[in-house]
């Protein structure tokens, strides 16, 4: 057999990109990795001092600003460098952020805020996506990176040993069909600061050796440094030695344009997993406080869109833009990924309430203006109570509502018809004059409507929602407790009459041995079950008119447990509210929903779209749902949908859904680091964690369930304000826009980033199957209507004109006008664009 022939050495080219990964937080806090940030630009410029032909790159654009904000001079050689070709802009996103767990919308922001500010200050755009330390990418990336300027990507994990992909570059398609030009990494993304030759030795030992062009980064990294003189002087030692392909120093953009035409790239459609699977559930902490500042600062947007259109209130752009950035600077990998120093989460979580605050003081700020130009006459006796709606749709949705009394009251609504009404558990616990009520509230799309209370006890003392000690039922759910195991015995979606609790399903609160580090290496699946959480006991705490609410209470080992199931009159789904006291170390808490379901497919929701994965128990990152849809043993179809409102750590095992919802290792602890026995060491999720999830159960299709809609609602609840008597120009009962409540969900509603008083307005087809949307806008006025074409998984966004004649265009993610940017939309007058 003859040996394949090979081009020689030198007619290869070994492109030789210099690059600095700086990690701002790692095994550091930010002063400390700003102040590197510094230290590495300066000696990036000092060496384009020394070698003339020496390139830069950095990816991360936060860094920019950062340096222009605290050294001028050296940010203003920067733009000299940029103008002339020595530094290479790359990346184009804010930070180089943990790629599974952010949403959809953060994503978006990461290039709307990275590459806008590139365009302002350096004239140019990144054209090449660069994530190189994240630990996985999720599979809608091609399509927000097509979408915001960027044809190529390029990363590093998962490596050869965790995922085969078909070639060293590659073209990465999205579910919606979008394509980059992808490019793995050999080796490693890093150099030490010496000579570069064994770097380069194990670079090409692992790629392909009949291929003309190929890249390398060198420079040091993780806390700065950059290319150094060691390095640069062993490239030109090397080239001369002439053994070596032809070692240029080079960047990005000049390698993709040498391979970006060829006909033989192959295609890689979907995810680039698995790296560290336990980042998916490190620090349930940090995993909330980010799903809540994104959801916070979604809603703020939109009510103060509605307020500047309808209440004449300035849009605080600049604040929240603020608040934006530092929610993206904490969802940068090592920090939002669980892997951090410990006293770094004390900065992440005041980072975090500074955000939270600011969505706050804006929303807040936003409904109080609304609100206080509602037409609402006296009428002696009662008080007015006003719910908002942060959803394009019509929300059907429990509300809860603290109030000044305690008294038994009535509740009705804007055309005084009698409402369901029930005093709840206040948050006060004082004698009289505090109280808590709840009601089942039905509110136009991102709209209000006023209730009003009334004096006097209700008459609907009873309702349609019944409980015993162990059971719940309504008009559309029946579920069975087992006291013994504090789990489900029975759940019956009573459209269908089918059971989806097998006969006899295992454990619930499962514990896990954990040995793994903190990025959980080498891990695959969280099965390793070591005990379960015992019941101790099982009540019913409350049933009324409105909802009852089982509560289960258990405990293992010095951990406790308690979950309330809430069937609500008119639910398809039960909610079910958790709080643990966790004090296990090294282990996991994975909770488990058994169904008799069989020959199942399981959907997990990704950003901005979702993805069916093989249930063989592998631990998946998720957004906020997961699905299992399959075959009962009667034969009939079924499914079950968990939704979530902080955890994204899953695995599906057959038909049974698990979700990681603590996880305990040493704060930055990483292999082969071995723990001493007797160390004293910082274990995360230790104390008290609350949480929200729904049970969602359906028919055949998970479609039908719209979890996704679910998800939003459990993520971004109504919001209801005590009100008093005034007149005014808005009606009691109002929607502001409706995007039809079909598979494109809208989940953006915002001022344009020029200030120029438009809207932009952003959605996506959310259940893979193209579609016609119609989305109105009646708070721009009357004939403001979106009406576009939507392919399969496909994100559009839209910017609706201040000027109502103006037809709506289409743009791309940065809200610049997209290649095919046309007028999409119907004029005030309905006439086609």
């Amino acid at each position: 057999m003859t040996s394949p022939v090979h081009p020689a050495s030198r007619e290869r080219t070994l492109h030789l990109v210099g690059n600095a990964h700086i990690d701002p937080v790692w095994l550091w806090r930010w002063p400390e990795g700003l102040q590197e940030i510094r230290a590495t630009f300066q000696s990036a410029v000092d060496r384009m001092e020394e070698y003339p032909d020496f390139v830069f790159t950095c990816d991360s654009v936060m860094y920019l600003e950062w340096i222009e904000q605290h050294d001028p001079e050296l940010f203003a050689t920067i733009r000299k460098r940029v103008a002339e070709g020595r530094w290479q802009i790359v990346g184009g996103w804010w930070i180089e952020p943990d790629c599974n767990i952010p949403s959809g919308e953060s994503f978006v922001r990461q290039a709307l805020y990275g590459q806008r500010y590139l365009l302002d200050r350096f004239g140019a755009a990144a054209t090449v996506g660069c994530n190189l330390d994240p630990f996985g990418h999720n599979a809608t990336i091609p399509q927000l990176l097509r979408k915001s300027g960027m044809d190529g990507y390029i990363f590093l994990r998962p490596g050869p040993h965790e995922q085969v992909l078909p070639g060293q570059f590659f073209h990465w398609e999205a579910p919606d069909g979008s394509r980059v030009l992808a490019y793995r990494l050999p080796n490693e993304y890093c150099t030490p600061g010496s000579d570069i030759g064994g770097h380069l030795d194990k670079s090409l030992a692992v790629m392909p050796p009949d291929e003309p062009e190929l890249m390398v980064f060198y420079g040091v990294g993780n806390h700065g440094g950059g290319p150094t003189k060691a390095n640069l002087d062993s490239i030109a030692r090397l080239d001369a030695l002439g053994g070596l392909p032809k070692l240029e120093l080079s960047h990005p953009e000049r390698f993709f344009d040498r391979i970006r035409d060829r006909e033989d790239v192959p295609v890689h459609a979907g995810e680039l997993q698995h790296h560290g699977p336990g980042c998916y559930s490190a620090h349930s902490g940090v995993k909330a406080w980010n799903r809540r500042a994104e959801n916070d600062l979604q809603r703020a947007e939109k009510w103060a869109s509605v307020a500047a259109a309808t209440a004449g209130e300035a849009y605080p752009r600049e604040k929240l833009t603020e608040a934006w950035k530092l929610v993206l600077f904490n969802q940068f990998h090592d920090i939002l990924a669980g892997t951090s120093l410990r006293s770094a989460y004390e900065d992440a979580r005041d980072d975090y309430g500074r955000a939270r605050s600011i969505a706050a003081e804006v929303f807040n700020r936003a409904v109080q203006a609304v609100a206080r130009r509602i037409d609402i006459p006296l009428r002696d006796g009662t008080v007015p109570l006003v719910v908002f709606n942060p959803h394009p749709w019509a929300l059907e949705q429990d509300v809860e509502v603290e109030f000044g009394q305690a008294a038994a009251v009535r509740l009705t609504d804007d055309q005084d018809r009698p409402v369901a009404v029930q005093l709840t558990r206040s948050e006060a616990t004082v004698n009289g004059n505090r109280g808590r009520l709840a009601f089942r509230a039905s509110v136009p799309p991102l709209g209000h409507r006023v209730y009003h209370l009334l004096p006097g006890a209700d008459a609907s003392a009873e309702g349609p929602v019944t409980a015993t000690a162990d059971t719940l039922e309504n008009e559309h759910l029946r579920l069975r407790v087992d006291p013994a195991t504090g789990w489900l015995s029975s759940l019956v979606d009573k459209a269908t009459g089918e059971e989806l609790i097998p006969a006899d399903p295992g454990p619930h609160a499962v514990v896990v041995d954990d040995a793994s580090d903190t990025w959980g290496h080498r891990i695959r699946a969280y099965d390793k079950a070591v005990g379960a959480f015992g019941a101790t006991r099982v009540r019913l705490v409350e049933s009324g008119p409105v909802r009852a609410v089982l509560r289960i209470e258990s405990r293992y080992g010095n951990s406790a447990m308690a979950e309330e199931l809430v069937l609500s009159a008119g639910a398809r789904h039960v909610e079910v509210r958790t709080a643990v006291d966790w004090h296990e170390k090294l282990k996991l808490l994975k909770l488990r929903f058994p169904t008799a379901l069989e020959e199942v497919t399981a959907t997990h929701e990704i950003p901005y779209g979702h993805l069916e994965r093989t249930p063989d128990g592998t631990e998946e990152p998720t957004q906020a749902w997961v699905d299992v849809t399959g075959t009962l043993p009667g034969g009939g179809r079924a499914g079950l949908t968990v939704v979530n409102d902080s955890k994204h750590g899953h695995d599906v095992t057959g038909g049974e859904i698990g979700m990681t919802a603590l996880r305990s290792p040493v704060y930055a602890w990483h292999e082969p680091k071995v723990l001493d026995e007797d160390g004293v060491y910082d274990h995360l999720d230790q104390g008290r964690q609350e949480f929200r999830y729904l049970l969602l159960p359906h028919g055949a299709d998970w479609r039908a369930a719209d979890p996704a809609r679910r998800a939003a609602e459990l993520n971004q609840p109504s919001f209801a304000l005590l009100e008093t008597f005034h007149a005014g120009p808005i009606a009691q009962r109002a929607a502001n826009a409706d995007d039809g409540a079909g598979s494109v969900l809208v989940t953006v509603v915002k001022g344009d980033e020029d200030d120029s008083g438009d809207v932009i307005v952003r959605g996506y087809e959310s259940q893979g199957t193209a579609t016609r949307a119609r989305i109105a806008l009646p708070m721009l006025g009357e004939g403001r209507v979106i009406e576009a074409e939507f392919g399969a998984h496909e994100i559009k966004t839209f910017r609706v004109p201040a000027d109502p004649a103006a037809p709506v265009v289409e743009t791309d993610l940065l809200e610049l006008p997209s290649s095919t940017a046309a007028a999409v939309a119907a004029g005030p007058a309905g006439e086609g664009a």
